[in-house]
């Protein structure tokens, strides 16, 4: 979704985001020494986009809003990954936009903020019944009207934080669905950012780097919402003796996607100067990174990242203005297969 999902005991100070030198498309020792295998899935049957959000429910998931080369979209997707194919849904009636966010609770889908044709910020939100194929608009977004901000669940609750409204941003909102109200929270502990990217892990959940200023942020922050509070974990670059973090440079980045399996999980995409494709798998068992095989399709940014049955999925993305429509699945411990580029 551009979406999904972060701990600790004490807030900690923010630090200032760094410019990274740009990492390369493909990493250079991406090859042989590193364990992973990217297989192309299903084509999306809708138009080849970017900036495009996701919910899943159930083992199904929905795709829609996005970017393509010439404008922004508002229909919506099913996929089903027993059965294999798209099914239109309804249209996201808040009308055309991306870089928006979604979440799911209580099986039902929420989508909204983001940036329409005329590049205005929003900040309403709207409800989707699958059992229904019907949306409904709820109470506006406790924050303000913003664009590539990032949502997670925890607890049963959602939250909605970062972001850009002209000013990068770092508060975090929680909405309760069943009273249908917005609640402000505790601040990330990091920079303001945008286009960061956010996973859940048996509940935790962490929010990976992102953009300040077009710099690329060198952190990793972690929530624990039962005391509301934000805890910055190791670095992502090389600031210790030993040689774990060597190449944690290459972590950092904006516009990424990530998805979990088996309790870890796995970064890639998006750009830090030049895109890039360089995977990285995260233990939070350690707090530690292991360089995976280089996502194999095109080097792009605004892609999604999904977590079907246990199984991760990269889909859609641009490279410049040019989107994209395919899907590839990877699997983790996997011998690389050299898949051609698609």
């Amino acid at each position: 979704m551009k979406n999904f999902l972060v701990y600790s005991l004490a807030l900690v100070i923010a630090t200032a985001p760094i410019l990274i030198i740009p990492a390369c498309s493909k990493s250079s020792d991406s090859s042989s020494d590193l364990v992973g295998n990217w297989a192309i899935s299903d084509f999306f049957d809708g138009n080849a986009r970017s900036e495009a959000v996701s919910f899943t429910i159930n083992d199904t998931v929905y795709v829609g809003t996005g970017l393509t080369a010439t404008k922004r979209l508002e229909d919506f997707w099913k996929y089903s990954i027993d059965k294999k194919f798209w099914t239109r849904v309804a249209d996201f009636p808040g009308g055309q936009r991306s870089q928006a966010i979604a979440f799911s609770v209580n099986n039902k889908g929420y989508v909204g903020t983001g940036l329409d044709p005329a590049l205005n910020y929003h900040n309403d939100i709207w409800e989707y019944n699958p059992a229904t194929n019907t949306w409904m608009q709820k109470n506006d977004f406790g924050g303000t009207p913003r664009r590539d901000a990032v949502a997670f669940v925890a607890n049963g609750n959602a939250y909605v934080a970062t972001g850009y409204d002209d000013n990068y941003l770092k508060d975090v909102w929680q909405y309760n669905a069943g009273a249908d109200s917005w609640t402000q929270k505790a601040g990330i502990a990091g920079a303001k950012r945008a286009e960061a990217t956010v996973f859940n892990i048996n509940g935790k959940v962490y929010l990976v780097s992102g953009n300040n200023n077009n710099s690329a942020i060198n952190d990793l922050q972690s929530y624990d919402p039962a005391t509301d509070s934000w805890t910055t974990l190791r670095k992502l670059t090389n600031v210790t003796d030993e040689s774990f973090d060597d190449k944690y440079t290459s972590i950092i980045r904006y516009n990424a996607a990530a998805f979990v399996i088996d309790g870890k999980a796995y970064l890639t995409t998006g750009e830090n100067g030049s895109m890039n494709s360089r995977t990285w798998e995260y233990n939070p068992g350690d707090d530690t990174w292991t360089e995976k095989t280089a996502f194999s399709g095109a080097a792009r940014t605004g892609a999604i990242g999904i977590t079907l049955k246990n199984r991760g999925f990269i889909m859609s993305g641009r490279s410049g203005t040019n989107p994209f429509d395919n899907m590839y699945e990877f699997q983790p411990s996997a011998d690389d297969d050299d898949n051609d580029n698609q």
